[in-house]
């Protein structure tokens, strides 16, 4: 597949799991960022703004084919409508960028670092798939940080415990 199409079908899937990210995000209180379930366990409010983050990689890969965690800056959100507002700002940035892919582009390569130490070379395209995998995993464990403070979990694939509804239709 050539990476225009690419680009417009990781698109796609983007927008397919963004409501759902969402209404995850939209509930969790700032009263609960420190909350851990295990002492080596993320705090929920890191964890919340690592999911609200993730699309960002999307436009940095893209863009600057490098990501260096010792100049990464994450934002700082106190409240919840920054948090949401945030990932609205990185889903469209991940849009804005995969808009923008020429065929050839992803074939390019992409470092993750660490102060300038290379920690893992591939291309830009085997980084841009494994993202919204990645943004998924971290969002199932934000359900389970959820459940475990009393957080209504929403339906995300189909019904949930606490939401009944799948796909907008209720079920019994």
């Amino acid at each position: 597949m050539n990476d225009k199409v690419f680009a417009q079908q990781f698109a796609h899937e983007l927008d397919m799991e963004t409501p759902s990210t969402l209404k995850c995000l939209e509930r969790i209180p700032p009263e609960l960022y420190s909350y851990k379930p295990h002492e080596r366990s993320m705090e929920m409010g890191y964890l919340t703004l690592l999911v609200a983050e993730i699309p960002l990689w999307i436009a940095l890969i893209i863009e600057q084919g490098e990501i260096d965690f010792a100049t990464y800056q994450h934002r700082e959100a106190k409240t919840t409508q920054q948090i949401v507002d945030h990932f609205h700002d990185n889903i469209a940035k991940a849009k804005n960028a995969l808009s923008y892919v020429e065929d050839g582009l992803l074939e390019q390569p992409f470092y993750l670092k660490r102060s300038g130490e290379i920690l893992l070379q591939s291309t830009k395209r085997e980084q841009i798939e494994s993202t919204i995998n990645h943004m998924v995993h971290h969002r199932g464990q934000l359900t389970v940080y959820m459940r475990l403070n009393n957080i209504d979990v929403p339906s995300i694939y189909g019904p949930s415990a606490d939401d009944r509804s799948y796909g907008g239709a209720q079920t019994s």
